[in-house]
C-alpha cells in the first residue's frame, strides 16, 4: 500500500509562493535537486491541480530547457515515468505523456488509489492538497525549506495540521527537508 505524501519546497517562513505569486526564490540547488529527485523515484502517481499541471508540463520535453544538468536530465525522467492525475473544471484537455485529467476531487477515489497502489501516491499543489488535508487522507509531508523569509503569500500547509516529525537533512546552501507523519 502507497502512502500520500504531500510534498513542497517553501520558504522559512512557510510560504511556496511570495505575495506577488513568484516562487523563483525556491529554484533548487545541483545537491538539493539530486536529493528530490532521489525522494521522487518512489512515487507512482502525481495529483496536481491545473496551476501545478502548468508549471511542471514543461518537464515532458527536454528541449524546454537550456540547463541539462544531470539533475534536470534525471528530474525529467523521473517525472516522465510517473502517472499524473491534474484536478481542473478549467483545462481542456491534459496535453502530457501519462496524464488524465478529472473534474474534481474526490477524496474517497484519491484514498481508495492510495490503498490500492504499490508504490506512494504525492498530492502537489498547497490549494489541492489543503482539499487532501481536509479530508484527513494526508499520510506525510516533506517540505524543502529555503533560507528566505518572504513575508506573505501562499501557505505551504492550511492551518491546524499537526505533524510529528521522522527526519530531517541539511544541505550545504542552507535548505532544510524535514519529514513528517500527519498526526490524525
Amino acid at each position: 500500500m502507497g502512502r500520500l505524501i504531500y510534498s513542497a519546497i517553501t520558504s522559512i517562513d512557510g510560504y511556496v509562493e511570495d505575495a506577488s505569486g513568484a516562487f523563483d526564490w525556491s529554484a533548487p540547488d545541483a545537491e538539493v535537486h539530486a536529493f528530490v529527485n532521489d525522494r521522487e523515484r518512489a512515487v507512482g502517481t502525481h495529483l496536481i491541480g491545473r496551476r501545478m499541471f502548468e508549471t511542471m508540463k514543461v518537464w515532458d520535453d527536454l528541449s524546454n530547457f537550456t540547463d541539462r544538468s544531470p539533475e534536470v536530465v534525471d528530474f525529467a525522467a523521473v517525472w516522465q515515468a510517473a502517472d499524473k492525475v491534474v484536478y481542473s473544471t478549467t483545462l481542456e484537455a491534459a496535453t502530457t505523456g501519462r496524464t488524465r485529467l478529472h473534474r474534481s476531487f474526490d477524496p474517497d477515489e484519491v484514498a481508495a488509489m492510495v490503498r490500492a497502489s504499490d508504490r506512494d501516491v504525492s498530492i502537489g499543489g498547497a490549494a489541492l492538497a489543503a482539499q487532501a488535508f481536509d479530508a484527513g487522507i494526508v499520510d506525510e509531508v516533506q517540505l524543502y525549506l529555503n533560507p528566505i523569509a518572504v513575508g506573505g503569500g501562499k501557505p505551504a500547509l492550511p492551518g491546524g495540521v499537526r505533524l510529528a516529525l521522522l527526519d530531517e537533512r541539511r544541505f550545504t546552501g542552507g535548505v532544510v527537508y524535514v519529514r513528517y507523519a500527519v498526526r490524525r
